[in-house]
C-alpha cells in the first residue's frame, strides 16, 4: 500500500493515475477507466474527475493500492 500526500484538499482520480504512472497524459484517463476496474473505497468508479480526499483508498487492477493522506 502506497501513501499519496495531498498538497491540496483533494486530487482527481485522473491525477492519481498519472502519479501512479498508469497513464502518461490526462487525456488517457477516460480510456483507462473504461477498460479497467478501478476501485475507490471498495466500489468500482470510472469517473476521471472523482475527487479523492484524505483517507480515500484506491485499488488499481495491477494490484497496487493507494491511500490519500493530508499533506503538511
Amino acid at each position: 500500500m502506497e501513501t499519496v500526500n495531498l498538497k491540496t484538499p483533494y486530487i482527481t482520480l485522473g491525477q492519481l493515475l498519472k502519479i501512479a504512472d498508469e497513464i502518461s497524459s490526462g487525456g488517457q484517463a477516460k480510456w483507462y477507466l473504461s477498460e479497467n476496474n478501478v476501485k475507490v473505497n471498495g466500489e468500482i468508479d470510472d469517473r476521471r474527475g472523482r475527487k479523492l480526499y484524505p483517507d480515500d483508498k484506491v485499488e488499481l487492477p495491477n494490484g497496487k493500492t493507494y491511500v490519500m493522506k493530508a499533506g503538511r
